[in-house]
């Protein structure tokens, strides 16, 4: 009875011990700090760095990842390894995560975060459509942490937060992305500029698209325009006939005035001719 109380004993101590041992027996790596990106940095190198310290058992070899996706070209079999982010921008931020690989153990890893205010690099500039139709309007960045969306349509000096509450605008975000529809298009409250702006922890960036909405008319202007012009061609036309000057008409009737004389000449000479004979 004493014997297994003792077996037992032993058996719970190094239970709790297993995890203190386990500790002392992972693999030490000494990293960079963060790294903040700014203007000032743009023009510099930005280096990364990882050395791994203490190891209980022969390590392989090591290599970068960035966001969860290996770099290429990045394997080596030092310990003390190197990334190196030339003129780095603003989607050059993200997770860094240095892992070193072992023959009989696991492998081990440490992350540093590069990190940079949102650059939108995609939005529309403008978008037209007819009243009654759908718009979508986005917007896209890279800089890392993935920011916080908004969306506002800038009516004057008092901008107007837009949420999803009106059952006609919906809001789609998504890390870096963020997407704004309109249904239903109306033609008097619906046309303006609209904002996306992205906030993360470093700073904040902003961008506007137009949004312009036509008439249910709208298809039908080029031949109203066409129809127009032809409208007052016409009116031209029948204007200037009426409007024609007297002497115009007279001109036309010469002939017959000729003719006329003509006539009469011929009837004097052959009574003339008479006389003579007589």
């Amino acid at each position: 009875m004493h014997r297994n109380a003792v077996m037992l004993a032993v058996v719970l101590l190094g239970n709790l011990m297993l995890p203190f041992i386990s500790a002392q027996n992972e693999p030490k790596i000494n990293a960079s700090d963060q790294t903040i990106l700014t203007a000032d940095t743009s023009s510099k190198q930005v280096i990364l760095q990882c050395n791994l310290t203490t190891a209980h058992t022969r390590h392989k070899e090591s290599f970068w990842m960035k966001n969860g996706q290996d770099i290429p070209n990045t394997r080596t079999e030092q310990k003390d390894t190197i990334y190196r982010i030339n003129k780095p921008r603003a989607d050059d931020s993200g997770e860094y995560m240095c892992v070193y690989t072992f023959d009989t153990a696991p492998n081990a890893n440490t992350t540093i975060e590069v990190k940079a205010k949102p650059d939108i690099t995609g939005h529309k500039r403008s978008e037209n459509k007819n009243e009654g139709e759908n718009a979508t309007l986005y917007c896209k960045s890279v800089g890392y942490p993935h920011p916080t969306w908004t969306w506002r349509k800038m009516d004057g000096k008092s901008p107007m937060e837009l949420d999803n509450s009106t059952g006609r605008i919906f809001i789609t975000n998504r890390d870096n992305y963020t997407e704004l529809n309109i249904l239903n298009l109306d033609i008097n409250t619906d046309p303006g500029i609209y904002e996306c702006n992205a906030t993360n922890a470093i700073g904040n960036n902003a961008q506007t698209t137009i949004l312009r909405v036509r008439s249910h008319l709208a298809p039908l202007w080029p031949f109203l325009g066409v129809l127009a012009e032809i409208i007052i061609l016409v009116v031209i036309i029948v204007v200037y006939e009426k409007r024609k000057r007297p002497d115009d008409i007279i001109d036309d009737d010469e002939p017959v005035g000729q003719m006329k004389t003509n006539s009469t000449n011929n009837h004097k000479d052959k009574n003339i001719r008479q006389r003579n004979t007589k």
